[in-house]
């Protein structure tokens, strides 16, 4: 059996601690596969929306290196802007809606490999944004 598409997530699923940004939303380039030449910027394989990917920590304290700090993916036709950091925190807390994972294979060294996941979301809030409303 494989998976033939995102498996949905909900946002405590995947970072139960909290996620904070760590750096700006960056738009996610298309790489031709024949040439390897950049194409443009990537966009959704269903909806056609632009992908931007944003650097996230994860707050889990159990996390260890690289699980600690991984890159969210955003479908969106415009670029996403991240909430603004609270006083006194050098990074912005941040929440993702519609959030979906879909797992990869990963060869890590010669003959070892490792299952990771590619995090995607829809949108992006401040933490308390959707609880306000």
């Amino acid at each position: 059996m494989t998976v033939q598409s995102p498996i949905p997530v909900h946002f405590e699923q995947v970072f139960p601690d909290g996620a904070y940004a760590t750096g700006p939303v960056e738009p996610i380039m298309a790489y031709d596969k024949v040439t390897g030449a950049k194409i443009g910027q990537a966009k959704h394989p269903v909806t056609g929306e632009l992908m931007w990917e944003i650097p996230v920590h994860d707050a889990d304290p159990t996390a260890k290196g690289a699980a600690k700090s991984v890159k969210v993916k955003i479908a969106s036709a415009y670029q996403p802007v991240p909430p603004e950091p609270i006083t006194g925190l050098p990074f912005a807390p941040v929440e993702f809606e519609q959030m979906a994972i879909t797992p990869y294979v990963v060869e890590v060294m010669p003959g070892r490999h490792k299952v990771a996941y590619s995090i995607q979301a829809r949108g992006m809030t401040a933490p308390l944004a959707h609880q306000a409303a």
